[in-house]
């Protein structure tokens, strides 16, 4: 037995084997394609440098259910050692209860193959497995699924040996976490001159809340969104375990380590196609919102991503999955990531500069904006235009620049407090009856928001995220409830993209 990638999810696979009478020849049937089809070379290559011949007959391998696509080099070893039972190399009976995966070598090498974390975690509420052989540099991921009678497999001469009761193979040991933060990170302290810029970033580590940095070039907004990370507090464990699953399944995560445990952050180029941005291809695998489940997707030069491309995000901002649909059916992929976007106000960068460096024309600057849809600004919860600070000397005001770990204190304390009070965490998640509960105002605070949301014309959504941001605000200062001067911060930073104040008009 084995498994196949269906998405995230992985589906037992049988491996059936047939030799008979007739022409020599491998034959694989069962929907396997690209890498589970070419391994009849390299099974044969590797059984013949393992010292195993196989019968010179037609023999054929089903993958069973037969109708499931299978791609991947994972499908090798199991193959092989079907085969090997079937032309008696091995005895039958060792197959019995075992699920196997991995690359195999020319030289007769198991290989590290992507997606194991799942399949252990799978395979333990699967009763017709017992046991389950990994390739020996997948030891330590398996290990973190804490699933028994797992062993590694470092050649295919051990496995045989193994099986013929010859030998043992190693298990596995105890998981190390991987990416940690480090010390030497970028730190907030770095950033200078912009007081209002290090508090909305505080606010939105805070609150998980989308953020969007407007400015001329060299104001500091992609130096601001890389220290974003240093805020935030590590995985929990059952955020660990699905973020590393995705990163299993697409084969980001180390082998030879356990779960990560530093939020993922995701910076892809403007020339990202929707299919890698959001997830799908020939074998559905997961996109950059997907890669940054539970941590922060990083969009530079917003402006310059293709409109389509940024318009597949508003379904996993507001939902938290994308739903991939196939003709096969469709595969739901977690997707509950921040949103951190910077931009220039034109194509030059310099029309908010205000010192006539900007040679834009406003239809040139309107289309420039417009490729960033209303609906996708809607569901920014921050808009920060940031001006260039100027040069400062490298000891200039060190005194007032905090650093990330005294930041990230408050951050911690915040979120503390909006656990504490049942809310979950982050504040972008919270459904009508979250808002409701956790968000309530008081009068002068309604009154406030009322007159705004008349006055600019605010969409119901946008009130509801200026609710949120008023209550990671309040968090942040330790108050209960939502007063006037939370909701008047958080409309402060609540402004539309493509003003005529921003035009130049």
């Amino acid at each position: 037995m084995t498994y196949a990638l269906v998405g995230l999810q992985p589906v037992r696979i049988r491996v059936e084997v047939s030799i008979r009478r007739g022409t020599p020849m491998l034959l694989i049937v069962g929907l396997a394609a690209g890498a589970a089809r070419e391994c009849r070379e390299r099974i044969r290559a590797a059984a013949g440098r393992s010292g195993l011949r196989l019968p010179g007959l037609r023999i054929t391998v089903n993958l069973a259910p037969a109708d499931l696509p299978k791609s991947g080099a994972s499908f090798d070893l199991p193959i092989l050692l079907a085969v090997l039972a079937a032309a008696g190399h091995v005895p039958g009976e060792a197959l019995d209860g075992l699920a196997a995966l991995g690359e195999v070598g020319l030289d007769g090498s198991v290989r590290p193959v992507r997606g194991v974390l799942p399949v252990c975690m799978v395979s333990r509420r699967d009763d017709a497995v017992r046991r389950l052989l990994v390739p020996a540099g997948n030891l330590a991921e398996a290990g973190a699924a804490g699933r028994k009678g797992v062993a590694g497999a470092t050649t295919l001469a051990d496995v045989v040996a193994h099986l013929r009761g010859e030998g043992g193979l190693p298990g596995v040991s105890s998981p190390t976490d991987v990416r940690l933060r480090s010390a030497g990170g970028p730190d907030l302290a770095d950033v200078r001159g912009q007081p209002v810029a290090r508090r909305v970033l505080e606010i939105a580590a805070a609150g998980c809340h989308h953020l969007l940095l407007l400015g001329e070039p060299g104001a500091g907004k992609t130096m601001l969104a890389s220290r974003l990370p240093g805020l935030l507090p590590p995985l929990e464990p059952e955020e660990a375990i699905e973020v590393s699953t995705i990163h299993s399944v697409a084969g980001l995560l180390d082998p030879a380590a356990g779960l990560l445990r530093e939020r993922p952050f995701r910076a892809p180029h403007h020339t990202a196609t929707a299919a890698g941005l959001v997830g799908g291809g020939a074998r559905l695998r997961p996109g950059e919102v997907s890669l940054a489940h539970h941590g922060v997707l990083f969009l530079d030069e917003l402006g310059e991503f293709r409109g389509g491309v940024l318009d597949a995000l508003r379904q996993p901002l507001e939902t938290g999955e994308v739903r991939l649909v196939r003709a096969a059916g469709t595969v739901r992929i977690p997707s509950r990531f921040q949103l951190v976007a910077a931009m220039n106000g034109c194509p030059c960068g310099y029309v908010t500069a205000g010192d006539g460096r900007c040679l834009c024309d406003d239809w040139l600057i309107r289309r420039y904006l417009s490729r960033v849809s209303g609906p996708l600004l809607d569901r920014i919860d921050l808009t920060l235009e940031m001006a260039s600070a100027g040069w400062q000397p490298a000891d200039a005001d060190e005194d007032a620049s905090e650093t990330s770990h005294r930041v990230a204190r408050r951050v911690a304390a915040a979120r503390k407090v909006a656990r504490e009070r049942g809310q979950r965490v982050p504040n972008a998640a919270l459904d009508l009856r979250g808002l409701r509960r956790h968000c309530r105002v008081d009068d002068e605070g309604g009154a406030l928001l009322s007159a705004a949301a008349r006055r600019a014309r605010l969409s119901t959504r946008a009130c509801h995220r200026v609710l949120r941001v008023a209550r990671t605000i309040a968090d942040l200062a330790g108050c209960p409830g939502i007063r006037a001067e939370h909701v008047a911060e958080a409309l402060g930073y609540r402004r539309r993209v493509g003003r005529p104040a921003m035009v130049g008009g």
